[in-house]
């Protein structure tokens, strides 16, 4: 009897993993790589420029112990399907996987899918073929320029201005938008103009319907002929008296029927700009509920179903099943005046190499947001909705509307109204109406019919700088200059702002201090890294990588030495911040020593100049002068001075005022901050456990300390979901202080999640 073959998959993650799982026959089994497993090591910049640009790959230590696994099981089955990602990123993840298992090329398969149901996945086993070079040259072509960048300017910063800064080829030029966007407002000299609305009706000596009594408004355009520009409040006076007296006629009637097309399905550039106006969500957090949606939610009885197709992509592209499914759920949902005649085709102009993929939509409309919204978080269930909404919307007919433009005479004057009424609903019946500024119903008018003016409303107004960035507009404009890739957006505006230099309030960017110090630093050293087109023809050079039209080590040589020159340059020439610190008038609390303003990575300071024998600081406001922390009514307990909120990178908590005569802290619930109670026992005394704080956040440590030094991590009740682990989920805090939930078990199992695995699964992977 023949020997059964077997067969192994490898993804990158363990929900991936088992959603794959239940479609294979048991010859396959399906493991996860948990992303990469090799990189350029963090210490070093890992690029041998004089050897071709010959980047020193490593095993990332957390993953050693994996890839010895998968190097084993590699080596018992016949043939390894890679089934990384579709993009860059996955075709490199595939590649690094089959160097690092050495995997001979003829049982190296890769294997690609737009969507993980269970169609997709049977016919893309059917069809393996090699691993993209190309693709994966780009992406080591956009590794490489990146680590070249980052690596070689940002020490230069913390020469010239403080430690911890950082550079990067497309994140820089990101800030340098809003640096610039802040500049322009700060510049900005408002300029004064009024407006004059006439709300008016049918004259009562015309003939007239009942409905024709209704009033309606107009606004003020033109006095002879010309477009009129009220300047000031007494202008406003002046063309109001003259309008009191004259006689309102109706001077033009246009009608006419407009479509209003219905929109194209989601890129991954145009979900996220929606997502942040809808839903109010990050780009970071629409990516990684839309990796969960991908990847698989458990729906019932079906187990894990992925509900929507990739969703990096900046394609329109739509397959003909898809289409085929969504006209007629349409037809028997919403009916036949509701399909047009043939699909609708969205075209694109993009040209991005992942116009070739689909665009993001449900893997099957059936899975109607309400059918799947009780297996769903709150969360995903939005996201969810907001997808399929648009994907429907988007093979329906266009919206009409009988649109009329009213021009009304007025002496010299000309007065214009604009009305608006919906004739059929089309799109919007699903993707919602949306109203115009203003929009109104006007009564019957005919050309020359009287009318009687019942108000004139002048409004005063002033011209508004342009708006500061909010997430959605920021991502477009990014996509409309060509600066990175939409997959690359949330890193971008996650980094720009974990480095200090942009801040978000009211869901609008500003640039800080610091980040127009080093925007201004970068754009004087490296005008051609910080170019827009620049940066945008690099974008444009990876993708003909990726095509196969150039080769990646030109483009690399072409980009380096013109860099290079400038480096050396910069070393010489930029200017330090460091040098002698601004003095000030406050006084050290601690020693009496005069206080001065340094930088630091977050920017200006009062610092003792007395460091480094006094290491006393305080926050500066963003006027200069010191933050003055949030007072409270509550009384400290052992001196009896009033309590404040203060800051630390772990949080805020209550401090005494009267420090540093006073070190009296608590939380913000009133409790001491210096240990809470848990019903937990030490396992190696029996005293009980306490919560404890320390540099590097919470822990659990022996009440008998320091008799007993007995310590563990927080624990969650949460068991790991990487399938045959068995560790338990336990709280930490990464060294910028945020908290993230990882395994007990690290680093053989580094499963990382932002919140409990009952609201998100993995981390999502940015290219």
């Amino acid at each position: 009897m023949p020997k059964t073959k077997k067969y192994m998959v490898i993804v990158e993650s363990p929900a991936k993993a088992k959603t794959i799982g239940k479609y294979l026959g048991s010859s396959f089994f399906v493991r996860s790589s948990m992303g990469h497993v090799r990189d350029l090591p963090e210490k070093k910049l890992s690029v041998d420029i004089e050897n071709n640009f010959t980047p020193e790959y490593k095993i990332i230590p957390s993953r050693k112990k994996l890839v010895s696994e998968l190097i084993v099981d590699s080596k018992k089955v016949d043939a390894v399907y890679l089934a990384s990602d579709l993009d860059r990123e996955g075709e490199a993840i595939a590649w690094h996987l089959s160097q690092a298992l050495e995997i001979p090329d003829k049982k190296a398969l890769r294997v690609t899918f737009n969507e993980i149901t269970k169609d997709a996945i049977l016919e893309a086993f059917k069809h393996p073929g090699p691993i993209n070079m190309p693709k994966v040259n780009a992406q080591q072509a956009r590794r490489i320029l990146d680590r070249l960048v980052g690596y070689q300017i940002s020490p230069l910063l913390w020469k010239k201005i403080a430690k911890g800064l950082s550079a990067g080829r497309v994140q820089s030029v990101a800030v340098r938008l809003i640096v610039e966007r802040e500049k322009e407002i700060k510049g900005f000299k408002p300029q004064e103009y009024w407006k004059i609305t006439a709300e008016l009706k049918i004259s009562l000596g015309d003939k007239k319907k009942p409905e024709d009594v209704k009033t309606f408004k107009a606004l003020l355009q033109k006095l002879d002929n010309e477009n009129v520009e009220v300047k000031n409040e007494q202008q406003t006076k002046d063309i109001i008296n003259e309008l009191q007296k004259a006689e309102y006629i109706v001077a033009n009637v246009k009608k006419q029927t407009k479509r209003n097309n219905a929109p194209p399905p989601f890129t991954t550039s145009l979900l996220q700009q929606q997502a942040s106006t809808r839903l109010q969500f990050s780009a970071k957090k629409t990516m990684l509920i839309a990796q969960q949606l991908y990847e698989g939610i458990e729906i019932g009885k079906e187990d894990s179903v992925g509900l929507i197709t990739y969703m990096r992509t900046d394609s329109f592209h739509i397959s003909e099943q898809a289409l085929t499914s969504c006209r007629k759920l349409i037809t028997d949902k919403y009916g036949k005046d509701y399909i047009p005649e043939k699909p609708n085709v969205h075209a694109s102009n993009k040209k991005g190499t992942q116009g070739a993929h689909e665009a993001v939509r449900p893997t099957s409309v059936e899975y109607t947001p309400e059918s799947v919204k009780d297996f769903l978080t709150k969360d995903q269930y939005r996201l969810y909705e907001l997808i399929w909404n648009r994907f429907v919307a988007s093979q329906m007919k266009p919206a009409l509307y009988a649109v009329t433009d009213v021009e009304i005479s007025s002496g010299r004057y000309i007065f214009k109204a604009r009305g608006r009424e919906l004739l059929f609903d089309g799109h919007t019946r699903v993707s919602g109406h949306e109203m115009e500024k203003d929009e109104q119903i006007l009564p019957t008018l005919e050309k020359d019919q009287k009318l009687e003016l019942i108000e004139l409303s002048p409004t005063q107004h002033f011209t508004q700088p342009p708006p500061r960035f909010t997430e959605a507009s920021l991502v477009k404009t990014l996509e409309k200059m060509g600066i990175g890739r939409p997959s690359t957006y949330a890193a971008i505006i996650s980094t720009i702002q974990d480095r200090g230099y942009v801040k978000q309030e009211k869901r609008a960017f500003s640039a800080t201090e610091l980040g127009t110090l080093v925007t201004e630093k970068l754009i004087e050293h490296f005008p051609k890294i910080m170019d827009v087109k620049f940066t945008s023809h690099m974008e444009d050079e990876l993708d003909k990588i990726e095509d196969g039209k150039i080769v990646w080590l030109d483009v690399l040589k072409e980009f380096y030495e013109p860099f290079k020159n400038d480096l050396e340059r910069a070393v010489g020439e930029m200017k330090s911040v460091k040098g002698t610190p601004e003095e000030s008038t406050k006084v050290c609390t601690v020693c009496g020593q005069p206080m001065v303003i340094r930088w630091g990575k977050h920017g200006k300071f009062l610092g003792c100049s007395a460091f480094p024998k006094c290491k006393s600081t305080l926050p500066l406001d963003e006027k200069g002068e010191p933050a003055a922390p949030e007072t409270t009514d509550q009384k400290c307990e052992k001196c009896g001075s009033a309590m404040v909120v203060r800051a630390s990178r772990h949080g805020k908590f209550l401090a005494c005022s009267a420090y540093p005569n006073c070190k009296n802290t608590k939380s913000l619930t009133g409790e001491t901050t210096k240990v809470e109670p848990t019903n937990e026992k030490c396992e190696k005394c029996g005293s009980p456990m306490v919560i404890r704080f320390s540099k590097k956040g919470r822990f659990m440590g022996c009440s008998a300390y320091p008799k007993c030094r007995n310590i563990k991590s927080l624990p969650t009740g949460v068991k790991c979901p990487n399938e045959g682990c068995g560790g338990d989920l336990i709280q930490r805090r990464s060294k910028k202080g945020g908290i993230f939930f990882g395994c007990s078990k690290y680093p053989e199992c580094d499963y990382i999640a932002k919140e409990l695995p009952d609201t998100t699964t993995d981390t999502v992977k940015e290219e």
